[in-house]
């Protein structure tokens, strides 16, 4: 395919260098308070942001940890799990789920996801339930709930435990069919979240949370990220050490006031993209539930498998990043082999691997680079169908 003019400046998927000069003097305040008090373990940042967090969430218990992978391998022992309990997890999500299903001893049993959402289908859950079924971990994935409401009562049938993995859809809205509504990773029994620089909430290195309701849990997982301690050198049970350092906190607690600013930010450029490309054929936009909020942590849309590829060719031609995610599903990992439980057909999330395409967005993305973002993948999808 011919290539075309280049962007002025080069785009990014997520820009945040841009993000962090329009906070600049809000972020290197708050470094330099903990600069200033050496505290660097532990500081008061990290108590502060914790319950700023707690607040904007509406829920009472935030526990801060190292990072989103460690939130889900800590909500699984704060939930007493035994080697060779069974835990549903999606299939067309990131390795962490499984990977810290597998660490514990616990048997990984993939469901399918909706071909539309990308989030786990609830409606094939129920026949992967086993008599050694005891949790569920749900993913919201791309910046949309899963639907909650349906998990919820499937879970209360059969005595399950709900574990909401909300790294990328923080500030996204469930709505209940009677009308209530809750932040994302506040409905299940334990929430969990990273604060990876690319995520929606997110930090300059590593990061993670644990959210939930019980107070027994909050207690459990507070033991469980601090070596199972109930005080210094009392060790209550088996722990690990999972720990938010007050730098990053210092950097949360700034940005989680912009949080709304940012998602709206980012349901601009998606709305752009929505209007710019409804007329591509052969094209699949990404759909919006009706009972969620979309923060779009990604922008992902679908084409033919035989046609995406060539589409990131000539994108990238033009200066436009794109990303697969996620370009192999956990059935067909190597490591996961003999260790996982196939609940039902897969067809779906082989297929998305195969057809998904995530397109730049952010926070800090203009209009001049999205039209050139979009005016790119018009002509890369002309240029495709010449070649068909």
């Amino acid at each position: 395919m011919p290539g075309g003019r280049m962007f002025e400046k080069q785009i990014q998927m997520v820009d945040l260098h841009r993000q962090y000069l329009r906070l600049k003097n809000d972020i290197d305040t708050a470094m330099q308070s903990v600069m200033d008090d050496c505290s660097f373990i532990n500081g008061p940042q990290v108590k502060t942001f914790s319950r700023h967090l707690a607040e904007y969430l509406d829920v009472p218990s935030v526990i801060p940890c190292g990072n989103g992978t460690d939130a889900l391998q800590i909500a699984l022992m704060a939930l007493g799990l035994k080697p060779g309990d069974e835990v549903i997890i999606p299939a067309f999500t990131y390795v962490a789920a499984a990977e810290v299903v597998a660490l514990l001893g616990l048997t990984p049993v993939l469901v399918d996801v909706d071909s539309r959402t990308f989030n786990i289908n609830p409606s094939l859950i129920e026949a992967a339930v086993s008599p050694k079924t005891k949790a569920i971990i749900v993913v919201h994935l791309f910046g949309q709930s899963c639907d909650m409401e349906s998990i919820m009562s499937l879970a209360d049938v059969h005595h399950l435990f709900v574990i909401e993995d909300n790294a990328q859809s923080v500030g996204a809205t469930y709505t209940f069919p009677d009308g209530r509504t809750q932040k994302t990773g506040t409905i299940g029994h334990i929430g969990t979240t990273s604060f990876f620089p690319s995520k929606p909430l997110a930090c300059y290195g590593d990061g993670g949370a644990l959210i939930t309701s019980d107070v027994q849990l909050a207690e459990r997982i507070h033991q469980i990220a601090n070596h199972g301690q109930v005080r210094k050198y009392h060790h209550k049970q088996i722990g690990c050490n999972s720990r938010l350092d007050t730098l990053q906190a210092a950097i949360l607690d700034v940005k989680l006031r912009y949080l709304s600013e940012f998602t709206q930010a980012r349901q601009l450029v998606a709305s752009r993209y929505d209007e710019a490309l409804s007329s591509c054929q052969d094209v699949l936009l990404p759909l919006k539930s009706s009972f969620s909020t979309h923060v779009y942590h990604q922008y992902t849309i679908q084409v033919e498998e035989k046609k995406r590829d060539l589409l990131q060719a000539y994108l990238k031609e033009r200066g436009v990043p794109s990303m697969v995610y996620y370009p192999l599903p956990l059935q067909l990992q190597e490591a996961y082999r003999g260790i996982i439980r196939i609940g039902g057909s897969l067809q779906e999330s082989d297929k998305l691997s195969r057809s998904v395409l995530s397109l730049p967005i952010h926070t800090e993305m203009t209009e001049s680079e999205q039209r050139h973002i979009t005016d790119s993948f018009a002509e890369a999808i002309l240029a495709i169908a010449r070649l068909s």
